[in-house]
């Protein structure tokens, strides 16, 4: 029997549910487009839902090149309880605490000096590697794991508002920061602060890099309607600084040859007189060489 054509190239933004791991979408999507070519860029812990960047055939190529260096949240911080993990899948080491003398104001001057930036210190369950080994799998091995702080930027950190559920203060944030930040590290440095431990409940990511919501879909909806968010052109285009190439140029490229630099710092796509996503390239000296081929000649 005649096997289906691929799918056409470009992004997927996925709005995931809690529970599926990001390695999960992927294989779910897999099905639901039709191809094997299938990557993800930002992986979402299993309680997280929200925006997961999925590229599909020669859109995995963007993946590690896409500028995913600040991201923006939604998520619900307890505080009265600190877990293991820092988050609602760990089992508690300390509380429950009593937060009825804990005020809006109080939470609000924790979270302060937890904006900008900081030294944040890991969750011990998490993806950081020691000797080469992820600590949250030294940690499913009975290791004891201490991370060092580390530099990150957190340059929001806003109170939504808070609700008293028995002896637990929940507290609504909104967080904005830089990649490789902890958002269940500001949770558990919250209740720190406050004496009385935190954990997360909640996490919803409404942003990575320039990806938003608003162009994402649950996967039971691209289930019913498989479809591209970007197709190649568009995904490009939104990723990164964009520079038109005529005819001659455009030929260069898809035979991966080298041409004067544009003058743009970092990485840039370019697009032949049609439209198309021709390569991202990067300037080095006068010239400007490509970092990934999207459209090779033949």
């Amino acid at each position: 029997m005649p096997r289906n054509p691929p799918p056409p190239p470009g992004l997927v933004i996925v709005d995931k549910d809690r529970g599926p791991t990001s390695h999960d979408v992927v294989g779910k999507l897999r099905r639901i487009m039709g191809t094997r070519k299938v990557g993800h860029a930002g992986t979402l812990d299993p309680m997280a839902t929200g925006v997961l960047v999925v590229g599909i055939e020669r859109a995995t190529k963007l993946l590690g090149h896409l500028s995913l260096d600040t991201k923006a949240y939604t998520a619900t911080v307890r505080l009265g309880t600190a877990t293991d993990t820092d988050d609602a899948e760990g089992t508690p080491v300390t509380g429950p605490a009593d937060c009825a003398a804990v005020t809006e104001a109080d939470v609000r001057a924790a979270m302060a000096p937890l904006t900008g930036d900081i030294e944040q210190v890991p969750s011990a369950v998490s993806a950081v590697k020691i000797d080469g080994k992820r600590a949250y799998q030294r940690v499913r091995d009975g290791e004891d794991v201490e991370l060092p702080a580390r530099p990150v930027t957190v340059s929001a950190f806003d109170l939504l508002g808070v609700r008293r559920d028995g002896p637990y203060l929940d507290a609504d944030v909104v967080v904005e920061c830089s990649s490789g930040t902890y958002v269940r590290a500001l949770a558990r440095d919250v209740g720190a602060a406050l004496g009385v431990g935190g954990h997360l409940t909640a996490l919803r990511r409404t942003r990575v890099g320039p990806f938003t919501l608003e162009h994402a879909r649950t996967v039971e909806q691209l289930a019913e309607a498989p479809q591209l968010s970007l197709d190649l052109a568009a995904a490009v285009a939104t990723a990164f600084p964009r520079v038109d190439l005529d005819e001659s140029h455009a030929v260069d490229v898809r035979y991966g040859k080298s041409l004067p630099a544009a003058g743009i710092a970092g990485t840039y796509g370019v697009f032949a007189p049609d439209g198309a996503a021709l390569a991202l390239m990067t300037d080095r000296g006068s010239s400007s060489r490509p970092v990934v081929v999207l459209a090779p000649a033949g």
